[in-house]
């Protein structure tokens, strides 16, 4: 079962460096987030039920619910649509996205040991991939803020692939860093939305105080 929810979670991955937009990040977000529960529900069954209770609950609350809930606002707010213009090769992206899945897996397969589950060393690691190929190949900060939440969603992962204690202490210690930036973006791409027309990157440079 957990085999099936991890390559149902590689291909929202792969489905998102190659979508083109905004609403279709915040589904693949939605996805992820349950993805994601369902995951640690399979994964950590063993643990107390109070430290499975924490996990569980940070993962719908902010995961599932919170953070795809502020990406549609933010979306609605800026009506952003499109992450680059129409016509841009997606079979590039696509290629990219392959090419990360293959080096996470050679990777894996060169330095994980038995004290390190491979199929979720191997997914979290694609996963930061993922959030990294989205923060350097595309130009709107809407789709750098996707890339920092895949990002995260692959420490969470990569939590899960240390053991079934890590998940307690690597997501107490990232929660509120993680509310904090996502909230502190939010505001941010509210804001240049008031004041610029568009949210790429590089018109932050026309953005004064």
């Amino acid at each position: 079962m957990i085999l099936s929810l991890i390559i149902l979670y590689v291909v929202t991955l792969v489905y998102l460096s190659i979508t083109e937009r905004f609403r279709h990040y915040a589904t693949l977000m939605t996805y992820q987030g349950w993805l994601l529960l369902l995951i640690a529900l399979f994964r950590l069954h063993s643990i107390h039920w109070v430290d499975l209770l924490f996990v569980v609950t940070e993962t719908l609350i902010f995961k599932a619910i919170v953070v795809p809930m502020m990406l549609r606002r933010i979306i609605k707010h800026n009506k952003i649509n499109r992450v680059q213009p129409a016509g841009r090769s997606q079979f590039n992206s696509l290629m990219l996205s392959i090419a990360a899945l293959a080096a996470s897996a050679c990777i894996t397969y060169l330095v994980a040991d038995g004290s390190i589950n491979q199929a979720f060393f191997c997914v979290s690691l694609y996963a930061l991939l993922s959030g990294l190929i989205l923060i350097v190949m595309r130009r709107r900060l809407f789709a750098h803020l996707v890339g920092f939440l895949t990002i995260e969603n692959g420490v969470f992962l990569f939590s899960m692939a240390m053991g079934v204690e890590m998940p307690i202490l690597i997501n107490a210690a990232i929660l509120l860093d993680i509310v904090m930036s996502i909230l502190m973006l939010g505001m941010f791409l509210t804001k240049i939305g008031e004041r610029i027309t568009a949210d790429d990157s590089e018109s932050l440079t026309s953005v004064k105080d």
